[in-house]
């Protein structure tokens, strides 16, 4: 496909998707909520990698969401009667939670990589992703607060599962920045970075650690990843053994150990494409 506000790469079993629009400051227009599902449903239907990286360009990883998303609204947003007017302002809603519900839900770990300002609707983006990484000069901000709104694409859900309770809800109605020595220390990134190349050049050493184990077993770990975050001990261990059950097989495991022996890089099938329609 072509993208208006993504570019999109390939290469060695490794998905690059990247903001592209850095004079806008990557804002989240109109288009981008079409194209970014689009692109990780792409790469998930035909697995067509093992891991995506998800960074931007410019100086600011993403300020948010664009304001022609507010200042143009659908006119049926505000005419009408307003039971029904409210009750499709909740689908719309909807709509735009499963652009970042596809980051969460998509077979192969997202990683992101953030340099600059992580602002309003790049926090409920970055913590959609697996992992997080940012440059030196980073910063996040749940700036929905500021505006007089209430984050609603998933930062007040998501966030408090990343970080402590207590910084989380401070950062949420204070809308400070949170600068990337206090996110390194408060577990939101994994490592900071002194220039946006040595990050992406960092993430990528990752992302090809990552692509180099069964992409069944990593599949299969962040399902149980994802599922145990959200259930009980018992219930996350019960999954676990029903998962086993259907989907162990030994294959890939000899070809650890045969890999090894010979002396030569592992050699995995990937994943089968999804059925048509997902």
């Amino acid at each position: 496909m072509t993208y208006q506000t993504l570019s999109v790469s390939i290469d060695n079993q490794i998905a690059h998707v990247q903001l592209s629009r850095p004079d806008e400051y990557n804002t989240m227009n109109t288009a981008f909520w079409q194209e970014l599902p689009a692109a990780i449903r792409e790469i998930d239907a035909a697995a067509l990698a093992r891991v995506i990286v998800l960074s931007s360009t410019g100086k600011h990883f993403t300020a948010g969401m664009d304001l022609s998303v507010f200042t143009s609204p659908d006119e049926d947003m505000f005419t009408g009667e307003a039971g029904r007017r409210q009750e499709i302002m909740r689908h719309r809603v909807k709509v735009l939670q499963e652009t970042f519900n596809r980051l969460e839900q998509v077979r192969m770990p997202v990683l992101a990589a953030i340099q600059g300002g992580c602002i309003g609707g790049g926090v409920d983006m970055v913590t959609a992703c697996d992992s997080r990484y940012c440059t030196a000069d980073a910063f996040f901000c749940v700036k929905e607060t500021d505006i007089g709104m209430t984050a609603d694409l998933g930062t007040l859900q998501r966030l408090p599962r990343v970080i402590p309770q207590g910084l989380a809800r401070e950062l949420c109605y204070t809308a400070r920045r949170c600068p990337a020595p206090e996110a390194l220390a408060a577990g939101l990134v994994n490592r900071v970075f002194d220039t946006h190349e040595a990050m992406l050049e960092g993430v990528f050493d990752i992302a090809k650690q990552i692509a180099r184990q069964s992409p069944l077993a990593v599949a299969g770990t962040k399902e149980m990843l994802n599922y145990s975050r959200d259930h009980t001990l018992a219930d996350s261990l019960n999954y676990m053994a029903v998962w086993q059950t259907g989907m162990f097989q030994p294959t890939d495991m000899a070809e650890v150990f045969t890999a090894k022996a010979e002396g030569r890089d592992t050699e995995f099938e990937e994943l089968r494409p999804l059925p048509g329609g997902f």
